[in-house]
C-alpha cells in the first residue's frame, strides 16, 4: 500500500480565510519531516493505521472549529466587506460592513471619500503625527514581527487594502444635520483582491458630477434641517436610523422599508430619505425607488398631489419621477401664482424657468380663446351677420351672452364712494368665476349657465316680446351661440392629470390643460 500525503496549501487557505485559526489543523497541513520516520522504515501497518487515521482527521466536523464561516450577507459582510459604517442615534447602534465598490457606484460621496487620492491624503495625514501601527507602512512591520514570534503572514498585507470606517457624526445637534465622517483607516488582516464583493445587478454608472458640489452647496442640509423643525414629530433619531438603513439596502438591491398604507406617513418617509440621498450624492439610484413605491397608491397618489402640489413638485424633482412631476406640475401651473411663495426659494432655477414658460403658455391660450369668444357672432340665412336691423331676437342673445361673459372675465369696477346727500344704496356686485370654473362652464353649455328661467327674466323685460313662441326661438338661437363656445374652449378643458376630474372638473377652480413634453423635465 502506498502512502499518500494530504496537500497542505489547501487546507492553509482555508484555515487562513476562517477567522479562528486552529493550531490542530496547521500542523497536520505542515507535517515536520525531522519528526516522523521515513515512509521506507514504517510498517506496513503503521503506514495503514496513520493512513486511515489522517483521512478520519480531514473528514471529521469542525462544528466551531476552523471551518466556522462569519456572516458575509447584508448588512454584515464579515468575509468581503471593506467599509465600516457606523450609526448611533436614539440609543441604539447600527453596524454595516459593506463594500467599497458597490458604495462607490451609488454614491459620489463614497466614491470621494474612497478614491485613491483621498486614501493617500489620509495616509500621509496618518504617518505625520497620528501613532504607530496604523500607518501603511506598519503592515510591513507587522508582518516582520509575526515571523519573529512564529505568527503566520497575513496573505495580501503588502498590497495595501484597508478597511474605511465611517461613523455618524452629529456636531451640534440643534444646528447641523447630523453626516458620516470618515475616521482613521485599519489594515484588513486579510487583504488584496483574494475576495470581491458579490455582483450587483443592474447598477447605474458613477455619477459623473455631484460629490463635490453637493458639498459646496449645502441646500440639502438645510432643507432637512427645515423638515426637522417643522416636523418635530417625524424627526425622531429612530427616523435617521431608518433612513440609512434603507439607503444602504436600496444600494443592495433590496426594497426600502417604507409605509405602505398610509400615504401622508409615506410622503414623509420617502422625502426624508431623498434628502438623505441628496447629501450623499445617491439621487439616481433612490430615486426610482421612491417612485416605484409611491406610484402604488395610484388613486390615493393623485389626490394627495391636488392637495399639495408644491410639495410633490419638488419631491418629484428629487425623485427624478416624471408622472409625480408632470402631474404636480400641471397643478402648479394652473394655480400660480398662488404656490411661487414655495417654491421660489426652494428649487433650482431650471424648474422656476419651466413653470414661469408654462404659465405664459397658458395665459397666451386663455387670451386667445376669451377674444374669440367676444368676437362670437350668428348669421342670418342669408350669410349675413346679425345686427338689429336684420335679426333682432338674434341681436339679442348674442348681447346677453356677451353680458354675461364679460361679468365673469372681467373684475367688478371699484364701489362709488358715498356723498352726504346720497341716500341711494349701491348693492355689491359679484366677483367672477375663476378661469378654470368659467371655461368649463363655456364647455359644458347646457343649463350650467343662462338657463331657461333667467333667459324668461330677460325677456320680461320687454312684455311685447315675452310671449311662447319667441321664448323658443329665443331659446334655440341661445343654444346655437353655447355650441359656439364649446368649440372654442374646447382645447382649454383638455385634462393632463392622472386624476378623474369627472365632467364638473373635481371641483378644481383652475386649468389643467398644460401638456408636459419631454423637452420640459429639467433634469433630462
Amino acid at each position: 500500500m502506498r502512502y499518500r500525503t494530504l496537500p497542505s496549501k489547501p487546507i492553509l487557505g482555508n484555515a487562513l480565510r476562517s477567522p479562528v485559526l486552529n493550531p490542530p489543523d496547521l500542523m497536520v497541513s505542515h507535517p515536520q519531516p525531522s519528526d516522523r520516520p521515513s515512509l521506507a522504515h514504517r510498517p506496513a501497518s503503521v503506514t495503514s493505521r496513520s493512513t486511515g487515521t489522517r483521512r478520519h482527521r480531514t473528514s471529521r466536523s469542525h462544528t466551531g472549529g476552523s471551518s466556522y464561516r462569519p456572516q458575509n450577507e447584508f448588512p454584515n459582510f464579515a468575509q468581503t466587506g471593506d467599509v465600516e459604517i457606523v450609526v448611533n442615534a436614539d440609543g441604539q447602534e447600527r453596524r454595516y460592513m459593506l463594500h467599497r465598490l458597490i458604495l462607490a457606484q451609488n454614491s459620489g460621496f463614497f466614491e470621494a471619500g474612497t478614491s485613491e487620492d483621498w486614501s493617500k491624503a489620509q495616509s500621509r495625514g496618518q504617518s505625520s503625527g497620528v501613532g504607530p501601527g496604523n500607518t501603511l507602512g506598519s503592515i510591513g512591520e507587522d508582518e516582520e514581527t509575526g515571523r519573529e514570534q512564529g505568527r503566520p503572514a497575513c496573505p495580501g498585507a503588502q498590497s495595501g487594502r484597508f478597511i474605511w470606517r465611517y461613523e455618524l457624526d452629529w456636531g451640534n445637534k440643534d444646528e447641523e444635520v447630523p453626516m458620516l465622517v470618515q475616521k482613521q483607516t485599519q489594515p484588513t488582516m486579510f487583504g488584496g483582491d483574494q475576495y470581491q464583493p458579490p455582483p450587483v445587478p443592474n447598477k447605474p454608472a458613477a455619477p459623473s458630477h455631484g460629490f463635490l458640489k453637493s458639498m459646496s452647496n449645502f441646500s440639502a442640509m438645510q432643507s432637512a434641517s427645515h423638515i426637522a423643525k417643522s416636523n418635530p414629530a417625524h424627526n425622531t433619531d429612530s427616523d435617521i436610523i431608518r433612513d440609512y438603513d434603507n439607503l444602504f439596502r436600496i444600494f443592495y438591491n433590496y426594497a426600502p422599508s417604507l409605509d405602505a398604507v398610509n400615504i401622508a406617513e409615506s410622503y414623509i418617509q420617502c422625502k426624508s430619505l431623498l434628502t438623505l440621498a441628496d447629501m450623499y450624492d445617491a439621487l439616481e439610484v433612490v430615486g426610482p425607488r421612491i417612485d416605484h413605491h409611491l406610484l402604488q397608491f395610484q388613486g390615493r397618489l393623485w389626490k394627495q398631489i391636488a392637495k399639495y402640489p408644491p410639495s410633490y413638485l419638488k419631491l418629484g424633482y428629487l425623485a427624478r419621477s416624471k408622472v409625480i412631476f408632470a402631474e404636480a406640475l400641471v397643478h402648479v401651473i394652473g394655480q400660480w401664482p398662488s404656490g411661487s411663495s414655495q417654491l421660489r426659494h426652494t428649487v433650482p432655477p431650471d424648474v422656476l424657468e419651466v413653470i414661469e414658460d408654462k404659465v405664459d403658455d397658458l395665459h397666451d391660450l386663455k387670451m386667445r380663446a376669451e377674444a374669440k369668444l367676444f368676437r362670437l357672432t350668428l348669421t342670418t340665412t342669408r350669410g349675413e351677420r346679425i345686427t338689429p336691423t336684420n335679426g333682432y331676437m338674434d341681436w339679442l342673445a348674442l348681447s346677453l351672452f356677451r353680458q354675461w361673459l364679460a361679468e365673469n372675465t372681467t373684475p367688478p369696477p371699484p364701489p362709488v364712494p358715498k356723498t352726504p346727500d346720497s341716500g341711494r344704496s349701491h348693492h355689491a356686485q359679484h366677483p367672477p368665476v375663476s378661469s378654470g370654473t368659467l371655461f368649463r362652464l363655456l364647455g359644458t353649455g347646457g343649463s350650467g349657465y343662462l338657463a331657461r328661467d333667467e333667459l324668461k327674466r330677460f325677456m320680461k323685460l320687454r312684455p311685447e316680446d315675452s310671449g311662447r313662441d319667441t321664448l323658443k326661438k329665443f331659446e334655440k338661437r341661445m343654444d346655437e351661440i353655447k355650441a359656439l363656445a364649446r368649440e372654442i374652449v374646447r382645447p382649454l378643458n383638455k385634462s393632463y392629470l392622472e386624476l378623474d376630474l369627472g365632467r364638473d372638473g373635481g371641483g378644481l377652480g383652475y386649468l389643467t390643460c398644460t401638456k408636459i413634453d419631454e423637452s420640459d423635465y429639467p433634469w433630462d
